[in-house]
């Protein structure tokens, strides 16, 4: 059976902000599905304990007096969102994460700010995944389609319907809906094993973040760095003492 027909686990965060290394956590979902039905999901609203900006309670729909009062404390959320996923992986169940780069680094700042197991820790010492974003797959395999590759317009050109944009939930789930509508549209990455997958990903994100990189750079931002690393992005801080 093709990894699209087996189980897999969607993850999405909805946070303060849009950089992932100072953004926190405020909703979080992991859905287990198979073949497009549920076959459970976990939920968290967290205190993040900084105030929420307007423009990302606009998106997602918290407000910090909301998470004030009703949100987790934010360590325990983290940890709890954490060990769900590698609990996952240790199984070899792939997690699903719409521009997983963003979610995972993001996840991996908040363990780093609680002082909590990263997510290699917990696995052991072993890499984490496999890791299937449809975001980076869609870009690999259509790639001169115009028009936007956010969330809902992937959703409307593979015919997933996207109830609660911006609800953790609704995201995660949506997120193993695309990448299975992809995988049914595109043979080749269907044919992939989960980890072969992975790998084939780490190398479209890199090629993807070269040029970019590049157009940047010849529209007038000579200075333009796009971070090529795939699933998790390690702060600079780190790599130089790696």
């Amino acid at each position: 059976m093709r990894w699209h027909g087996q189980a897999l686990v969607g993850f999405d965060l909805e946070t303060t902000g849009t950089d992932p290394q100072e953004a926190r956590i405020v909703t979080a979902a992991v859905v287990e599905m198979r073949d497009g039905s549920v076959l459970a999901r976990r939920e968290w609203l967290a205190d993040p304990g900084v105030l929420i900006p307007a423009q990302a309670s606009a998106i997602h729909g918290i407000s910090s007096e909301r998470a004030a009062a009703e949100g987790r404390p934010a360590r325990e959320v983290v940890d709890e969102v954490a060990a769900a996923l590698t609990a996952h992986w240790q199984r070899g169940v792939p997690v699903v994460a719409y521009n997983a780069a963003f979610d995972l680094t993001l996840l991996a700042a908040e363990l780093r700010r609680h002082g909590l197991p990263s997510l290699g820790d917990r696995l052991g010492g072993a890499a984490i995944g496999p890791v299937i974003d449809p975001y980076t797959i869609d870009r690999a395999v259509d790639r001169y389609r115009r028009g936007k590759r956010n969330l809902e317009a992937v959703c409307a050109e593979y015919g997933v319907v996207l109830d609660g944009a911006h609800e953790a939930a609704a995201d995660a789930q949506a997120a193993v809906l695309v990448a299975c509508a992809i995988a049914e549209r595109h043979r080749t990455v269907a044919a992939l094993s989960p980890g072969e997958l992975h790998t084939r990903q780490v190398e479209w994100y890199a090629s993807w973040a070269a040029d970019f990189q590049a157009f940047l750079r010849r529209k007038g931002s000579p200075d333009a760095v796009v971070d090529p690393q795939w699933p998790l992005r390690e702060p600079e801080s780190e790599m130089a003492a790696g």
